[in-house]
Formats: structure tokens, sequence, C-alpha cells
């Protein structure tokens, strides 16, 4: 398995994020994101926009790691 560079990393934690989120919301109601940083504040846009960012790089990162699989 290779080894995560830093923006790997990061992706993975805000992925990591994102979902305790989700799962807060779905559980409990609750939406933490919008509780430390206001609701639908410039900066909880900020941490959504980044959590959807960091799952779209992943989505590409495995597609690539398949198409690697394949050609070897």
């Amino acid at each position: 398995m290779k080894k995560k560079g830093p923006v790997g990393l990061i992706a993975f934690i805000l992925l990591i994020i994102g979902g305790l989120n989700w799962g807060l919301i779905g559980f409990f109601k609750f939406d933490l994101v919008a509780a430390v940083f206001g609701d639908m504040t410039m900066l909880s846009r900020i941490v959504y926009d980044l959590v959807g960012l960091a799952a779209l790089f992943m989505i590409a990162k495995k597609a690539m790691m398949m198409g690697e699989e394949k050609v070897e």
C-alpha cells in the first residue's frame, strides 16, 4: 500500500470529519459544523466545500489506482 502524501492525509481527515458530521445529523439531528462555525456562514460553507473537494480527490485517486492495477 502506498503512503499517503500530505494532500491525501488532509483529504482523509476531512472525510472523517464529514462522515462524523453526517452521522451526528442522521442519528441526533445535530450539525456539528453549523454548531461550531454557524449555520451556513462563510466558514461553515468553506468546511463543507473542503469536505466535498476531499471526497472528489479521493474518488479520483482511487480511480487512478485502479487504472494502475490494470496496467501492471
